[in-house]
């Protein structure tokens, strides 16, 4: 008998790339968008969230709860430009889009794997970086290789090469949007071209995957160990499809296991937690804790990796470089060495999604590079100064001895 699920859902991520200099235009964009609405967090409604980010991070990443009731009324009065001027003032926004009724979708065939589209937010940050994320739930089925099989499929959906692939008997309808476009053409409509993203070297074809699972307690307790669905938490973990039977490098992902019935596998693409019905926790306040607090520690750690990497790129430009290192600087004072909260389970997050993904190493290398940079340019301008002070010796013992020469002369 294979595992069966109580509760579970899926954030598909997807990472994409504004212009800087357009980062206004585009909030602009998603203000005047009929679905797009700025997410305004408030401290009584959302004091978990509230109280578990340390404040530089709430003040990076959470302008919205500066905004009271009062502000937001202020902020309404003005115009979609000027709210966007001063939207783009903010390290960071959110936006929801309106999905209405929950959309139901399919995977498979005639007997297929049903879904729905729960929830949909864009988080904006005013370096032009920026995340789509949807919610999705399984509908329909309770078989945890339905799972394995919607996760491992539906994160190509929005993949130049979709149309081309065959996984088996795994094929992802069209989702029915009703009264909006496609998901592949919202997600187009939504995010721009790819061409600033792909320069990065960022994955344009694939989501990353965030994904929630908590299974049935007859399958894993006090009397069923975890070591007898192992294999199906490596494949939930890595994404992998029900079908997968080959063995796999370990090394390559990291695990939190804090708890007796609670594993959380990290890898390059995504993170999954898995659990156990035994405890109702597990199932009531965990899942809440998961796609909120946990959710925006892992979309600030890919943050920071992006971010890495486009100050790599632009120190490549001359022109660019100066401007890139003090952003480095800034970078390092005010986000890298900054603690995100004093939970240690989202501190655990926190540091294995950033070990996973090699974010450290990133850190270093473009550290280095500028290092070099920084060593080279003080070189080049004592080079110059050197060869300043190399003219004026010269021009200065001509001129002694024109002087001597004169002088000669009137004797």
């Amino acid at each position: 008998m294979g595992l069966k699920t109580k509760y579970q859902y899926t954030y598909f991520i997807y990472p994409y790339i504004i212009k800087e200099n357009k980062y206004d235009k585009y909030l602009f964009k998603l203000l005047n968008h009929k679905n797009c609405k700025v997410k305004f967090f408030e401290k009584e409604k959302d004091m978990d969230l509230y109280t578990y980010f340390l404040p530089k991070i709430k003040e990076f990443m959470f302008q919205g709860f500066e905004f009271n009731k009062e502000k937001i009324r202020e902020f309404e009065k003005f115009n979609k430009e000027m709210q966007s001027v001063i939207l783009a003032k903010y390290p960071a926004t959110i936006f929801e889009y309106d999905l209405g009724t929950n959309m139901q979708g399919k995977a498979g065939e005639e007997e297929g794997i049903f879904f729905h589209m729960q929830k949909m937010q864009i988080v904006c940050f005013n370096t032009g970086i920026c995340f789509l994320a949807m919610k999705t739930n399984i509908e329909e089925s309770n078989d945890f290789r339905d799972v394995l099989d919607f996760n491992y499929k539906f994160r190509d959906i929005y993949s130049e090469l979709n149309d081309l692939k065959e996984y088996e008997n795994i094929r992802l309808q069209t989702q029915a949007f009703g009264e909006v476009k496609k998901l592949t053409d919202l997600i187009k409509e939504l995010t721009g071209n790819v061409e600033d993203a792909k320069e990065l070297n960022i994955d344009t074809n694939r989501f990353l995957t965030f994904a929630y699972t908590c299974i049935e307690q007859d399958s894993w307790s006090d009397d069923k160990q975890f070591k007898d669905i192992e294999f199906e938490f490596f494949k939930y973990a890595n994404i992998f499809p029900s079908s997968y039977k080959s063995n796999f490098d370990k090394r390559h992902m990291e695990i939190l296991s804090k708890w007796k019935f609670i594993r959380t596998g990290f890898t390059k693409e995504g993170m999954g937690l898995l659990t156990s019905g035994i405890d109702m926790h597990n199932y009531t306040k965990l899942p809440h804790i998961y796609e909120n607090q946990h959710l925006y520690t892992y979309i600030l750690a890919q943050y920071q990796k992006i971010y890495l990497k486009k100050l790599e790129n632009e120190a490549k430009n001359k022109n660019m470089s100066a401007n890139a290192r003090e952003k480095f600087i800034r970078f390092s004072k005010e986000l890298w060495i900054s603690e995100v909260t004093n939970d240690d389970v989202g501190t655990n997050i926190y540091k294995k999604t950033r070990k996973v993904c090699e974010i450290q190493k990133l850190y270093e290398e473009v550290k280095n590079k500028f290092d070099i940079a920084y060593k080279e340019l003080n070189i080049e301008k004592q080079n110059k100064i050197n060869k300043i002070i190399l003219v004026i010796l010269g021009m200065s013992l001509f001129l002694n001895i024109i002087n001597f020469i004169t002088l000669i002369k009137m004797m």
